[in-house]
C-alpha cells in the first residue's frame, strides 16, 4: 500500500471518520428541526448524500475495507469526508 493509501487507513483518519458519522447521525437524531424548514420537506438528495456519507464513515471508522473496488471507494474515507459535509451543507442552505 502507497503512503497515501496508509494514511487514510491509519487510527487518526478511522478516528476522523467514526467521529464525523457519529456527530452527523446525533445531530439528525437529535436536531430534526435543522433539516425541516417551516415545515416544508426536506431536501431528500441532499439527506441520502449525507447518509451515504455517514454510512462511509462508520464503516471506515470501524475499520471494515470492502474487497470490491467500486464498494472500496463508495464505502471509503474520501467518500465520508466529502459527502457528509456536502450532504450537511445542502440540507442547511
Amino acid at each position: 500500500m502507497s503512503a497515501p493509501g496508509r494514511m487514510l487507513h491509519s487510527g487518526p483518519a478511522r478516528m476522523l471518520s467514526f467521529l464525523m458519522a457519529s456527530v452527523f447521525c446525533l445531530g439528525l437524531v437529535f436536531f430534526p428541526q435543522l433539516i425541516i424548514r417551516d415545515g416544508a420537506a426536506p431536501n431528500h438528495w441532499a439527506l441520502v448524500l449525507g447518509a451515504l456519507g455517514m454510512a462511509a464513515g462508520f464503516v471506515h471508522g470501524v475499520g471494515f475495507v470492502p474487497r470490491k473496488t467500486f464498494f472500496k471507494i463508495l464505502l471509503g474515507p474520501l467518500a465520508a469526508w466529502i459527502l457528509m459535509p456536502l450532504g450537511s451543507w445542502l440540507m442547511l442552505h
